[in-house]
Protein backbone atom coordinates (compact mmCIF):
# COMPACT_ATOMS: atom_id res chain seq x y z
CA UNK A 1 0.00 0.00 0.00
CA UNK A 2 2.50 2.60 -1.13
CA UNK A 3 -0.17 5.31 -1.65
CA UNK A 4 -1.55 4.87 1.88
CA UNK A 5 1.96 5.12 3.29
CA UNK A 6 2.58 8.31 1.35
CA UNK A 7 -0.65 9.87 2.63
CA UNK A 8 0.17 8.85 6.19
CA UNK A 9 3.70 10.27 5.88
CA UNK A 10 2.33 13.50 4.47
CA UNK A 11 -0.20 13.92 7.27
CA UNK A 12 2.47 13.12 9.86
CA UNK A 13 4.74 15.76 8.32
CA UNK A 14 1.99 18.38 8.38
CA UNK A 15 1.13 17.52 11.98
CA UNK A 16 4.75 17.80 13.09
CA UNK A 17 5.16 21.09 11.19
CA UNK A 18 2.14 22.59 12.93
CA UNK A 19 3.43 21.43 16.30
CA UNK A 20 6.81 23.07 15.62
CA UNK A 21 5.12 26.30 14.51
CA UNK A 22 2.86 26.20 17.57
CA UNK A 23 5.90 25.88 19.81
CA UNK A 24 7.31 29.05 18.22
CA UNK A 25 4.12 30.97 19.01
CA UNK A 26 4.53 33.47 21.84
CA UNK A 27 2.06 32.86 24.64
CA UNK A 28 1.18 33.92 28.15
CA UNK A 29 -0.72 32.26 30.98
CA UNK A 30 -3.85 34.03 32.18
CA UNK A 31 -3.19 34.55 35.88
CA UNK A 32 -5.13 36.33 38.63
CA UNK A 33 -3.53 39.61 39.65
CA UNK A 34 -4.16 41.58 42.84
CA UNK A 35 -5.08 45.10 41.80
CA UNK A 36 -6.46 48.19 43.44
CA UNK A 37 -10.23 48.50 43.55
CA UNK A 38 -10.98 52.02 42.38
CA UNK A 39 -13.82 54.42 41.65
CA UNK A 40 -13.71 57.42 39.36
CA UNK A 41 -15.28 60.82 40.09
CA UNK A 42 -15.29 64.01 38.03
CA UNK A 43 -13.21 66.80 39.53
CA UNK A 44 -12.60 70.47 38.79
CA UNK A 45 -9.03 71.74 38.55
CA UNK A 46 -8.31 74.89 40.53
CA UNK A 47 -5.27 76.86 41.64
CA UNK A 48 -4.14 76.52 45.24
CA UNK A 49 -3.01 80.16 45.24
CA UNK A 50 -5.58 82.56 43.82
CA UNK A 51 -6.45 85.99 45.16
CA UNK A 52 -7.95 89.38 44.39
CA UNK A 53 -5.78 92.39 45.23
CA UNK A 54 -7.58 95.42 46.67
CA UNK A 55 -6.41 99.00 47.12
CA UNK A 56 -4.78 99.73 50.49
CA UNK A 57 -4.77 103.48 49.82
CA UNK A 58 -6.82 105.95 47.81
CA UNK A 59 -5.74 107.97 44.80
CA UNK A 60 -5.66 108.22 41.02
CA UNK A 61 -4.16 105.31 39.07
CA UNK A 62 -1.30 106.69 36.97
CA UNK A 63 0.33 103.51 35.60
CA UNK A 64 -0.86 99.99 34.80
CA UNK A 65 2.07 97.69 34.03
CA UNK A 66 0.27 94.39 33.31
CA UNK A 67 -3.01 93.20 31.84
CA UNK A 68 -5.17 90.09 31.69
CA UNK A 69 -3.31 86.87 30.74
CA UNK A 70 0.10 88.41 31.50
CA UNK A 71 2.54 86.35 33.54
CA UNK A 72 4.06 88.12 36.54
CA UNK A 73 6.81 87.06 38.92
CA UNK A 74 6.54 87.50 42.68
CA UNK A 75 7.20 91.14 43.58
CA UNK A 76 6.61 92.52 40.05
CA UNK A 77 4.98 95.94 39.87
CA UNK A 78 1.32 95.71 38.79
CA UNK A 79 0.12 99.30 38.95
CA UNK A 80 0.87 102.67 40.58
CA UNK A 81 -1.16 105.44 42.24
CA UNK A 82 -0.32 109.13 41.92
CA UNK A 83 0.74 109.22 45.59
CA UNK A 84 1.25 113.00 45.88
CA UNK A 85 -0.49 113.18 49.24
CA UNK A 86 1.30 110.09 50.49
CA UNK A 87 4.64 111.50 49.31
CA UNK A 88 4.03 114.77 51.13
CA UNK A 89 3.09 112.92 54.33
CA UNK A 90 6.18 110.74 53.96
CA UNK A 91 8.49 113.75 53.55
CA UNK A 92 6.97 115.46 56.59
CA UNK A 93 7.24 112.31 58.70
CA UNK A 94 10.84 111.81 57.59
CA UNK A 95 11.76 115.37 58.56
CA UNK A 96 10.04 115.07 61.95
CA UNK A 97 11.84 111.79 62.63
CA UNK A 98 15.23 113.32 61.88
CA UNK A 99 14.50 116.26 64.17
CA UNK A 100 13.18 114.03 66.99
CA UNK A 101 16.16 111.68 66.62
CA UNK A 102 18.63 114.55 66.85
CA UNK A 103 16.85 116.03 69.87
CA UNK A 104 16.73 112.64 71.61
CA UNK A 105 20.45 112.06 71.10
CA UNK A 106 21.22 115.60 72.36
CA UNK A 107 19.12 115.06 75.48
CA UNK A 108 20.90 111.76 76.19
CA UNK A 109 24.29 113.50 76.04
CA UNK A 110 23.10 116.27 78.33
CA UNK A 111 21.51 113.80 80.72
CA UNK A 112 24.79 111.86 81.04
CA UNK A 113 26.31 115.14 82.21
CA UNK A 114 23.48 115.45 84.75
CA UNK A 115 22.42 118.82 83.35
CA UNK A 116 18.73 117.89 82.79
CA UNK A 117 16.17 115.88 84.68
CA UNK A 118 15.16 112.34 83.73
CA UNK A 119 11.68 113.58 82.84
CA UNK A 120 13.11 115.79 80.07
CA UNK A 121 14.94 112.79 78.56
CA UNK A 122 11.77 110.68 78.79
CA UNK A 123 9.79 113.33 76.90
CA UNK A 124 12.45 113.45 74.16
CA UNK A 125 12.42 109.64 73.90
CA UNK A 126 8.61 109.60 73.66
CA UNK A 127 8.70 112.26 70.95
CA UNK A 128 11.26 110.22 69.02
CA UNK A 129 9.21 107.02 69.25
CA UNK A 130 6.07 108.84 68.16
CA UNK A 131 7.89 110.36 65.17
CA UNK A 132 9.31 106.95 64.23
CA UNK A 133 5.84 105.35 64.34
CA UNK A 134 4.40 108.10 62.13
CA UNK A 135 7.31 107.69 59.71
CA UNK A 136 6.74 103.94 59.43
CA UNK A 137 3.03 104.58 58.87
CA UNK A 138 3.78 107.13 56.14
CA UNK A 139 6.35 104.79 54.58
CA UNK A 140 3.77 101.98 54.48
CA UNK A 141 1.17 104.31 52.93
CA UNK A 142 3.76 105.33 50.34
CA UNK A 143 4.45 101.67 49.53
CA UNK A 144 0.72 101.10 49.03
CA UNK A 145 0.87 103.42 46.01
CA UNK A 146 2.98 100.76 44.23
CA UNK A 147 1.00 97.51 44.03
CA UNK A 148 3.10 94.37 43.60
CA UNK A 149 2.35 90.71 42.84
CA UNK A 150 2.12 88.58 46.03
CA UNK A 151 3.29 85.45 44.11
CA UNK A 152 4.21 84.35 40.61
CA UNK A 153 1.23 83.64 38.39
CA UNK A 154 -1.23 84.81 35.72
CA UNK A 155 -3.38 87.94 35.81
CA UNK A 156 -6.99 86.75 35.41
CA UNK A 157 -9.03 89.96 35.77
CA UNK A 158 -8.45 93.71 35.89
CA UNK A 159 -11.14 95.79 37.61
CA UNK A 160 -9.78 99.35 37.16
CA UNK A 161 -8.78 101.64 34.31
CA UNK A 162 -5.91 104.07 33.85
CA UNK A 163 -6.75 107.46 35.38
CA UNK A 164 -9.47 106.06 37.60
CA UNK A 165 -9.69 107.27 41.21
CA UNK A 166 -9.59 104.20 43.44
CA UNK A 167 -10.70 104.07 47.04
CA UNK A 168 -9.48 101.93 49.91
CA UNK A 169 -10.80 98.37 49.61
CA UNK A 170 -11.64 98.64 45.90
CA UNK A 171 -10.72 95.57 43.85
CA UNK A 172 -7.79 96.14 41.49
CA UNK A 173 -6.72 92.81 39.94
CA UNK A 174 -7.16 89.10 40.48
CA UNK A 175 -4.74 86.34 39.60
CA UNK A 176 -3.73 82.77 40.21
CA UNK A 177 -0.59 80.69 40.32
CA UNK A 178 -0.08 77.69 38.01
CA UNK A 179 2.71 76.27 40.15
CA UNK A 180 0.40 74.51 42.63
CA UNK A 181 -2.85 72.95 41.42
CA UNK A 182 -5.49 70.69 42.93
CA UNK A 183 -8.66 68.91 41.89
CA UNK A 184 -11.83 69.66 43.83
CA UNK A 185 -14.23 66.73 44.13
CA UNK A 186 -17.63 66.20 45.74
CA UNK A 187 -17.36 62.67 47.10
CA UNK A 188 -20.54 60.55 47.58
CA UNK A 189 -21.08 59.45 51.16
CA UNK A 190 -20.77 55.74 50.29
CA UNK A 191 -17.12 56.32 49.28
CA UNK A 192 -15.93 58.32 52.25
CA UNK A 193 -14.79 55.42 54.47
CA UNK A 194 -12.64 53.83 51.74
CA UNK A 195 -11.08 57.15 50.74
CA UNK A 196 -10.26 58.02 54.35
CA UNK A 197 -8.76 54.57 54.93
CA UNK A 198 -6.43 54.42 51.92
CA UNK A 199 -5.95 58.14 51.12
CA UNK A 200 -4.71 57.33 47.63
CA UNK A 201 -5.85 58.95 44.39
CA UNK A 202 -4.60 59.90 40.97
CA UNK A 203 -5.72 62.11 38.13
CA UNK A 204 -6.41 60.78 34.63
CA UNK A 205 -6.00 63.32 31.82
CA UNK A 206 -7.67 63.09 28.40
CA UNK A 207 -4.45 61.85 26.82
CA UNK A 208 -4.23 58.97 29.32
CA UNK A 209 -1.61 60.55 31.54
CA UNK A 210 -1.74 59.43 35.18
CA UNK A 211 -0.83 62.04 37.83
CA UNK A 212 -0.39 60.63 41.33
CA UNK A 213 -1.87 62.83 44.05
CA UNK A 214 0.59 64.34 46.49
CA UNK A 215 -1.95 64.47 49.32
CA UNK A 216 -5.69 64.56 50.05
CA UNK A 217 -7.62 67.02 52.15
CA UNK A 218 -10.97 65.56 53.16
CA UNK A 219 -13.78 67.54 54.73
CA UNK A 220 -14.76 66.19 58.17
CA UNK A 221 -18.49 66.63 57.48
CA UNK A 222 -20.97 66.16 54.62
CA UNK A 223 -22.82 68.93 52.87
CA UNK A 224 -26.39 68.86 54.28
CA UNK A 225 -27.95 69.54 50.86
CA UNK A 226 -25.99 67.14 48.62
CA UNK A 227 -24.84 64.68 51.36
CA UNK A 228 -21.40 64.66 49.76
CA UNK A 229 -17.93 65.36 51.15
CA UNK A 230 -15.64 68.03 49.70
CA UNK A 231 -12.21 66.57 48.87
CA UNK A 232 -9.17 68.48 47.64
CA UNK A 233 -6.70 66.34 45.69
CA UNK A 234 -3.37 68.15 45.75
CA UNK A 235 -1.22 67.58 42.65
CA UNK A 236 2.58 67.61 42.54
CA UNK A 237 4.35 70.58 40.98
CA UNK A 238 5.02 70.23 37.27
CA UNK A 239 3.59 70.85 33.81
CA UNK A 240 1.00 68.11 33.24
CA UNK A 241 -1.14 69.94 30.71
CA UNK A 242 -3.98 70.62 33.16
CA UNK A 243 -5.15 74.13 34.00
CA UNK A 244 -7.62 75.78 36.39
CA UNK A 245 -11.20 75.50 35.21
CA UNK A 246 -10.71 72.14 33.44
CA UNK A 247 -12.63 68.99 34.34
CA UNK A 248 -10.63 65.82 34.98
CA UNK A 249 -11.23 62.25 36.08
CA UNK A 250 -10.07 61.59 39.66
CA UNK A 251 -9.55 57.93 40.56
CA UNK A 252 -9.75 56.96 44.25
CA UNK A 253 -8.37 53.70 45.66
CA UNK A 254 -11.10 51.93 47.63
CA UNK A 255 -9.45 48.60 48.38
CA UNK A 256 -7.95 45.54 46.66
CA UNK A 257 -9.39 42.90 44.34
CA UNK A 258 -8.26 39.93 42.26
CA UNK A 259 -8.75 40.07 38.50
CA UNK A 260 -7.67 38.00 35.51
CA UNK A 261 -5.41 39.99 33.19
CA UNK A 262 -3.63 39.43 29.88
CA UNK A 263 -1.61 41.75 27.59
CA UNK A 264 -3.92 44.00 25.59
CA UNK A 265 -1.99 43.10 22.39
CA UNK A 266 -3.38 39.57 22.71
CA UNK A 267 -6.94 40.77 22.10
CA UNK A 268 -8.44 40.63 18.60
CA UNK A 269 -11.41 42.80 17.59
CA UNK A 270 -13.38 41.79 14.51
CA UNK A 271 -16.45 43.90 13.93
CA UNK A 272 -18.42 43.52 17.19
CA UNK A 273 -16.53 40.43 18.33
CA UNK A 274 -13.74 40.64 20.90
CA UNK A 275 -11.71 37.45 21.23
CA UNK A 276 -8.35 35.82 21.90
CA UNK A 277 -6.50 32.75 20.63
CA UNK A 278 -6.27 29.92 23.20
CA UNK A 279 -3.61 27.19 23.05
CA UNK A 280 -4.65 23.91 24.70
CA UNK A 281 -2.43 21.18 26.17
CA UNK A 282 -2.18 19.45 22.79
CA UNK A 283 -0.90 22.67 21.14
CA UNK A 284 -4.21 23.16 19.34
CA UNK A 285 -5.54 26.66 18.78
CA UNK A 286 -9.06 27.96 19.23
CA UNK A 287 -10.64 31.35 18.74
CA UNK A 288 -12.62 32.33 21.84
CA UNK A 289 -14.79 35.35 22.52
CA UNK A 290 -14.10 37.31 25.73
CA UNK A 291 -15.56 40.22 27.66
CA UNK A 292 -13.08 42.91 28.67
CA UNK A 293 -12.82 45.18 31.68
CA UNK A 294 -10.42 48.03 32.42
CA UNK A 295 -6.93 48.37 31.02
CA UNK A 296 -4.15 49.45 33.38
CA UNK A 297 -1.08 51.62 32.83
CA UNK A 298 1.12 48.53 32.18
CA UNK A 299 -0.87 47.54 29.09
CA UNK A 300 -2.73 44.67 30.78
CA UNK A 301 -6.47 44.32 30.21
CA UNK A 302 -8.92 42.75 32.64
CA UNK A 303 -10.88 39.68 31.48
CA UNK A 304 -14.39 39.59 32.89
CA UNK A 305 -15.55 36.44 31.06
CA UNK A 306 -14.35 33.91 28.48
CA UNK A 307 -11.06 32.71 30.01
CA UNK A 308 -10.27 30.69 33.10
CA UNK A 309 -7.15 31.15 35.21
CA UNK A 310 -4.26 29.02 33.97
CA UNK A 311 -5.28 28.94 30.30
CA UNK A 312 -2.62 29.76 27.70
CA UNK A 313 -3.27 32.79 25.48
CA UNK A 314 -1.39 33.63 22.28
CA UNK A 315 0.25 37.05 22.52
CA UNK A 316 0.83 37.23 18.73
CA UNK A 317 -2.70 37.07 17.31
CA UNK A 318 -1.58 37.49 13.67
CA UNK A 319 0.72 34.46 13.79
CA UNK A 320 -1.90 32.57 15.79
CA UNK A 321 -4.50 33.22 13.05
CA UNK A 322 -2.14 31.74 10.44
CA UNK A 323 -1.58 28.62 12.54
CA UNK A 324 -5.31 28.23 13.21
CA UNK A 325 -6.06 28.44 9.47
CA UNK A 326 -3.44 25.75 8.78
CA UNK A 327 -4.85 23.61 11.59
CA UNK A 328 -8.40 23.85 10.21
CA UNK A 329 -7.17 23.09 6.66
CA UNK A 330 -5.53 19.85 7.76
CA UNK A 331 -8.53 18.36 9.44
Amino acid sequence: MPIARLVFAFLLYISLSISVLAEELLTTVASPVVTARVRTIDGLIEAVHQATISAQTSGRITKIHVDVDDYVAKGDLLLEFSGKGQQAAFNAASANLKQADAEYKRMKDIYTQKLVAKAVLDRAEATYKSAKAKFEQAEEAMEYTRVRAPYSGIVVKRFVQLGENARVGQQLMSGLSLESLRAKVQLPQDMIHGVRKFKQAYLLTKDGQRIQAESLRISPYADPASHSFAVQVNLPKGDFGVYPGMYAKVVFVMGEEQSLKIPSDSVVKRSEVTAVYIVDQKQRLSFRQVRLGRMDSQGLVEILAGIEAGEVVATDPIYAAILLKQQQGNK
